[in-house]
């Protein structure tokens, strides 16, 4: 036991489950807010659930005025990271071009983009030529519209999380990989204890942040956290001649197609209408006649493309793919972004901060409480894909 004290503390002020960027970024705005004795764990690696399988999107288009706000806060992060954090995230600030190909979804982002520009986001509609000559790979037939937003780009998952990670130790929290969580007890209904594989730690707080992982952990804690996992697979191509690489990030929106460079390459992907909830990590090719069909229509230049490697991730879907974010007594949680808990991770992590504090956060989060599907109801965010 001795040998396993020396990495898991025996104790500790609050214990964050859960190493994505959600549970880093907490992790080093308590510690760096003074918070003693923050310890994180992970069951695996950092960054190794959907983190670092993310496309590495980030952006502030949202429909959501809380997610907008949640959105811009962390652009300015990650435009500032290297020199906040000492890493380099290789962010391409290109931005975000949504194509439009129904009325439905044209008016949805008419909406969206006014209520952005008045929560300061720079996005504008744009014609369907406008389109074709920012996205020079996209086939324009049938669309009706576009959304853009010079503002978003996308960076590299692993560089944040060892960023965050390194930042978090510096301020003082202890960090420990490869030790899962196993339960949460609890005495009089409150929090006295985390057990994990490595031992038990004494705690009165604990901050859920594991994703897909997060529903048992809320049953643990008397908290019920409506969070299913959902299988997205991501595709890398061989090199692309010509690539302009001021491509932006690309997302057919009704059919959920979207790509972005990725060195010589593209990252692509789409949401598979066939794939069914589950943990599963595993690659496979049913998907791929779909997305060959998709990508012949809206982008013909890529249909012969080689593909270089890939792999899978999963989503944390909610009901309303809203996030959770919010406290219940003495568990704090943060999870259910359904896809953009990435890009949201820095400005979470300095919600959780204000959460744990007692303090009024910069943005009002209560509608995302998990209560609201007990109480309010859903609150629906339109530009998930």
């Amino acid at each position: 036991m001795s040998d396993v004290r020396r990495v898991l503390p025996s104790e500790a002020d609050v214990v964050i489950i859960g190493g994505g960027v959600i549970g880093l970024s907490a992790a080093y705005h308590l510690a760096r807010a003074g918070v003693e004795n923050v310890l994180l764990l992970d069951r695996d690696s950092f960054g190794s659930g959907s983190t670092c399988r993310a496309a590495g999107g980030v952006r502030s288009q949202f429909s959501d005025p809380v997610n907008i706000v949640l959105g811009a806060r962390s652009l300015e992060t990650f435009a500032n990271f290297p020199a906040l954090f000492g890493q380099e995230i290789d962010f391409h600030r290109v931005g975000y071009l949504f194509l439009l190909s129904e009325e439905a979804s044209e008016k949805a982002f008419e909406a969206s983009v006014a209520l952005q520009n008045e929560l300061g986001v720079p996005s504008r509609m744009v014609g369907v030529a406008e389109a074709g000559r920012m996205s020079p790979l996209v086939g324009t037939d049938g669309l009706r519209a576009a959304a853009y937003s010079p503002a978003d780009g996308h960076c590299t998952p692993e560089s944040v999380v060892l960023g965050y990670a390194t930042a978090a130790r510096r301020a003082g929290a202890t960090l420990v990989p490869h030790c899962a969580v196993t339960g949460i007890g609890r005495t009089a209904g409150r929090i006295d204890e985390v057990a994990t594989t490595l031992g038990t730690v004494r705690t009165g707080k604990v901050v859920c942040a594991a994703g897909a992982w997060s529903a048992e952990i809320g049953a643990w804690a008397g908290v019920p956290l409506p969070v299913t996992p959902l299988r997205r697979q991501i595709l890398i191509t061989e090199p692309v001649p010509g690539l302009d690489p001021a491509t932006p990030f690309t997302i057919d929106f009704d059919t959920t197609f979207y790509f972005h460079g990725e060195g010589a390459g593209l990252l692509l992907g789409m949401s598979d209408p066939e794939e069914t909830p589950g943990f599963k990590l595993d690659r496979d090719d049913a998907w791929l006649p779909r997305l060959g069909e998709i990508i012949e229509h809206r982008a013909p230049r890529l249909i012969d493309l080689g593909i270089a490697s890939g792999w899978a991730g999963l989503y944390e879907n909610t009901p309303d793919h809203n996030a959770l974010i919010g406290r219940n007594g003495d568990f704090l949680y943060a999870t259910g972004f359904s896809g953009h808990g990435f890009l949201m991770g820095p400005a979470v992590g300095e919600v959780i901060r204000d959460l744990f504090l007692g303090r009024e956060p910069f943005v009002d989060v209560s509608s995302l409480s998990a209560d609201r599907f007990r109480t309010a109801g859903l609150r629906p965010e339109r530009t998930i894909v």
